[in-house]
Order: C-alpha cells, then sequence, then structure tokens
C-alpha cells in the first residue's frame, strides 16, 4: 500500500466515534482524487473492511448494473458463488448476513454511482439503517462521494437522514509540509523549486502526488504527465466533468475557463456568460464550490472590517488553471507527440504562472503563513485577497493577499516565484500598490514579501518590508 500522509485529525474523529459503543453512519466528501476512499482504508486497516463502489456513470450503465457490481463485489469479499439482486433491499439484506462482533468499516465509495440511477436507493438505504444496522453495535457505515452536491441533497439535507449522521468530514487538500512528507517518502529528492514547482500544476491532490517518479527530474515528471501522450493528466479535466457534472459538464467548464483568468465578481460572471438574473448561476457557482474547485471571498470595508455585499470568485485549484492555460490549447501537439522537446521554461508566461499558482497554493496553508508573519488567527478581523475598485475618489487595485488586524494593522502580501534573483523592483511595485489603497485614518501597512528563488542583497538589507519569507522555509 502506497504512503499514507496527514488525515490525523480526521482519523482520530473515526476512531472515538467507533469506540461508541453504537453503530455510527459517517459522511465523508471531497473531490475527485483528494483521499476519501484512502482515508477509509486506513481507518479500516485493523478492523473487518468491506468496500464496495459505484460504476462510473457511462453511458448505458442502468440501476441493474450498479446492482450487479455490488453483488460481484461482495461475491469476492466472501468468496460466494455468482448471484444477481433485482432490489437494493435484498443486497443490504444479504449483505447484513456476514456482518459479525467484530469491529466492521462498510464502505459505499462513489454512493451518487452507486444510487442515482434508483429512485428507491435512499429509501431503501434509510430502512436498512433504522431496522437492522443500528442493531450493529460494531459497524461503521461510511458513504463517500466525489458529487458532493448529489450527497448534500440527498442524503446531508434530506429528512430521510436527519438525525442519524454521526459525522461529516470533506477533506481538502494536503498542506504544504504533508505534501513534503509525502513525495519524501515516495523517494523524491529535488530542490526547494523542484518541490514548488510539482505543488504548482498538482495542488495538494494526494492521487496526483504519488504519479511522481523519483528517477525523473520535476520537469521531466510534468512532461510525462501533462504533455505526453495518455499523460495520466492529459484527459483529467474531461473525467472531473464527465464523471462529477455528466451533461451539464460544459457549463461548469466555461465558468472554471472564465474564472482561470482572474478573480470575478458573480456579477462580472453574469455578465460575460450572459445569465439573466436567476438562482441558476448562483447553483453553478455553489456546485463548484462544494466540489472544491472554486472559492468564494467576500469584498469587505477596510473602515468598518464588515463584509460587503459584494462577492468576489476565485479558481482554486491548481491543476484546473494549469490545464486550461498549458494543456488545452496544445491538445493537438500532445496527440502528436510533439511536445516533448520542448521546454517547459520557454512556455508563454511561464514562470508568472508559476508564481500565481503558488500564491493559491499560500492561500490554502494560511495557518503557515500566520506563523511566519509572527500573528495569530484570534486578532485577524479578516484576510483575503483584495480588490479595490476605481471611482472619482480612487484607484483600482488588486492585493495578492491581504490580512487586516484587530490593531487597525494591515499585512500587504506580495507572493513572487524566480529563477533569477529578485531585485529592489519589487519594492517599486508594492509601493505603487499600497499609494493606491484608500487607508482609514489610524491605520497602518506592514508590506510582507513571500519569495521563492533567489533574492538580491540589496533588497535583503532595503530594510522595507516587515518580513522577507522564503516558502521553502514553510
Amino acid at each position: 500500500m502506497k504512503p499514507f500522509v496527514g488525515r490525523n485529525n480526521e482519523l482520530q474523529r473515526l476512531e472515538d466515534l467507533s469506540k461508541s459503543g453504537r453503530a455510527c453512519l459517517v459522511i465523508i466528501k471531497g473531490r475527485r482524487r483528494i483521499g476519501k476512499s484512502r482515508l477509509v482504508e486506513e481507518f479500516g486497516k485493523n478492523k473487518k473492511f468491506l468496500p464496495f463502489s459505484g460504476l462510473a456513470p457511462v453511458k448505458g450503465v442502468t440501476a441493474q448494473d450498479q446492482r450487479d457490481a455490488f453483488s460481484r463485489q461482495m461475491t469476492t469479499l466472501f468468496n460466494l458463488p455468482s448471484f444477481t439482486f433485482t432490489d437494493w433491499g435484498d443486497a443490504f439484506l444479504h449483505l447484513t448476513r456476514y456482518l459479525t462482533k467484530k469491529p466492521t468499516v462498510i464502505l459505499f465509495d462513489e454512493i451518487s454511482w452507486m444510487g442515482s440511477k434508483d429512485p428507491t436507493f435512499i429509501p431503501k438505504l434509510k430502512v436498512w439503517w433504522d431496522l437492522i444496522l443500528q442493531n450493529h453495535p460494531s459497524v461503521t457505515l461510511i458513504l463517500c462521494g466525489s458529487i458532493s452536491t448529489w450527497i448534500d441533497k440527498n442524503i446531508i439535507n434530506s429528512t430521510a437522514f436527519f438525525g442519524r449522521v454521526s459525522l461529516y468530514l470533506e477533506l481538502t487538500e494536503l498542506s504544504i509540509p504533508q505534501c513534503k512528507k509525502l513525495l519524501n517518502l515516495q523517494g523524491f529528492k529535488g530542490s526547494d523549486l523542484d518541490f514548488f514547482k510539482i505543488l504548482s500544476i498538482t495542488g495538494g491532490v494526494p492521487w496526483y502526488l504519488e504519479q511522481i517518479q523519483t528517477y525523473q527530474s520535476a520537469d521531466e515528471n510534468i512532461k510525462r504527465l501533462c504533455f505526453e501522450k495518455n499523460g495520466l493528466l492529459v484527459h483529467e479535466f474531461d473525467r472531473i466533468f464527465n464523471d462529477l457534472f455528466s451533461s451539464r459538464g460544459e457549463v461548469y467548464k466555461k465558468i472554471i475557463k472564465i474564472l482561470s483568468q482572474g478573480i470575478k465578481s458573480r456579477a462580472n460572471l453574469q455578465k460575460i456568460l450572459a445569465y439573466h438574473p436567476s438562482g441558476t448561476l448562483t447553483r453553478h457557482l455553489k456546485a463548484l464550490e462544494i466540489c472544491g474547485f472554486i472559492s468564494k471571498h467576500r469584498d469587505w470595508s477596510l473602515k468598518t472590517g464588515k463584509v460587503g455585499k459584494s462577492t468576489l470568485y476565485r479558481l482554486s485549484d491548481n491543476y484546473l488553471r494549469f490545464y486550461i492555460h498549458y494543456i488545452e490549447p496544445n491538445l493537438t501537439k500532445i496527440e502528436q507527440d510533439s511536445f516533448l522537446e520542448v521546454p517547459l521554461s520557454s512556455l508563454p508566461g511561464w514562470e508568472p504562472m508559476l508564481g500565481f499558482q503558488l500564491e493559491n497554493l499560500l492561500l490554502k496553508n494560511r495557518t503557515l503563513l500566520y506563523q511566519a508573519i509572527g500573528i495569530h488567527a484570534q486578532d485577524i478581523v479578516i484576510d483575503n485577497p483584495y480588490v479595490q475598485k476605481a471611482s472619482g475618489r480612487k484607484k483600482g487595485c488588486q492585493i495578492d493577499y491581504l490580512i487586516q488586524m484587530h490593531s487597525n494593522t494591515l499585512f500587504v502580501c506580495e507572493v513572487k516565484m524566480r529563477r533569477r534573483e529578485l531585485g529592489m523592483e519589487v519594492i517599486e511595485a508594492m509601493k505603487t500598490k499600497i499609494a493606491s489603497l484608500a487607508l482609514p485614518k489610524g491605520f497602518g501597512i506592514s508590506p510582507v514579501l513571500f519569495h521563492l528563488g533567489p533574492i538580491s542583497d540589496s533588497l535583503l538589507s532595503s530594510r522595507y518590508f516587515y518580513r522577507i519569507i522564503d516558502v521553502a522555509d514553510l
């Protein structure tokens, strides 16, 4: 089995629950490849582990196909002759026969695939839980799925399971130190720059990191996964949207592509997409947010510290942005295997893109940023990317990351990733941004630089920045 890293809090919560002396129902959500099944495997390692998984919803797959897959998995688990279920109630009842007093973990993986074709699936699962499984105190039933919207609608927000779920877990990407540990356990020995290059493309998605070959350099790994014909990440984008959103996948792709160009307000998105005012766009954005692909940030008033009415949306998935900017435009060349000899550094906008990907990565690791700056979460009013709209009285500006403290200090953070030396020009760029910022009376500014790569002695000795933080130290 591959190395298992992180998820300590989630594992502890599952273990505590399993010792409660009663049957437990657990829901685990998270984007595709985030490690939901792997977490349950680790939890079930010293228990009786019974995993079942739904079939991918390709064209032609029926409710009976899903039941047949369930029965085949049961015959394999218990070494039984083949048989057929025509009803989910019968399938669940048959599984009950093989339960014992030994601590048991039952996993229904990709439950939305398993049950979406049969409207009786959820009612029969509820009856099985209420009348039978609850009488087996050694059992933990775990329902997993990548289609978080289906789980929300049919289980979490359904009256059928109200009051029955013992624990909800939503898995996010691994932290930067955990990613480093996972790659080290796999034998990866690249430089700090190599490590962050890989994270710039993969983010903290465990399955993507597990595809890294230790005998190859970072660039060779990226080429093999992203620019080689049949590379694992070449067609991952289509799989994500086909599996998760089926016939509506094209609509979600369009939103993702718009957000890959930068932060957008809901009003901007509505205008670009030519949507009439309705709840449709809101539902689409919510679905992408639930799946972990985008994040929303409320604007706020520096003067009052209160959130405003406008909401900004940002593409928060590193792989999706990399695909849109570099893989999709070159798919024809990739299919012809004519892209392998192209140096990554020659790709248009390569270095600025890596910097933007690094910025996105850091926003998911805010606790590390607080520690590096020397502040505490309880002292923060609000922290997010910040966009100031231009008006007659003030200029427009955008801050990579702005932290507003209760002490009326603003930490204005800039993120830079470069192979060549970073010099005094970054100070001038920061001064321009700060000069544009409409600063309330009595507020102080502390500029902070997060960098990866060499910086000049003159920049180090300038004493302009409150902190100059090498991202590798995180």
